[in-house]
């Protein structure tokens, strides 16, 4: 009940097939350079990158990208103040409470998820200022429900911060 392929003590091994090699050794030789060649070629790389980069900041200024990004930052945020100020100073009896709430909450979904990200404007003045004041109207909101007043206290915490945020955009912080 032995299988072919095990060997047992009794079983004679089989020869094995003899495999062709091709010699590759003369074609991987011709293709490196020679140690000199080679140590030359990565000081010129070496002092080619250090150049571009110890030079790059000397020769570019400031990407127009960036500001452009700037601009928009602060676009979007005048907006998402708009927003926050006209949602919370609604009257509680007015009909449109719940969409203009639902469409607050989309644009600072919207805003946090794009700006909170960006290194440069976490330690912004006005960044701080609106994420914290987006966290108490949403979670007030969430709390509450859409229709729920939002208590003095909190209302002119919240207008206070956008007072300041808005301060802080004005001066570029």
């Amino acid at each position: 009940m032995s299988s072919p392929t095990l060997l047992t003590p009794t079983s004679k091994p089989a020869a094995l097939l003899a495999v062709k090699t091709k010699t590759v050794t003369a074609a991987v030789a011709a293709a490196e350079p020679p140690p000199q060649k080679q140590t030359l070629l990565r000081r010129q790389f070496l002092t080619l990158s250090a150049a571009t980069t110890l030079g790059a900041p000397l020769i570019v200024s400031t990407p127009a990208a960036f500001a452009s990004s700037d601009e928009e930052y602060v676009k979007d945020t005048e907006d998402v103040i708009n927003k926050v100020r006209t949602t919370i100073t609604m009257d509680k009896e007015n009909p449109n409470v719940a969409t203009a709430v639902a469409e607050l909450r989309d644009v600072s979904n919207t805003w946090v998820a794009k700006y909170r990200r960006e290194k440069a404007l976490l330690g912004r003045a006005s960044f701080r200022d609106i994420y914290s004041a987006l966290n108490a109207v949403s979670g007030h909101y969430i709390s509450f429900g859409p229709t729920a007043p939002i208590p003095a206290k909190r209302k002119a915490r919240i207008l206070e911060e956008m007072d300041s945020a808005e301060k802080a955009l004005s001066r570029g912080r």
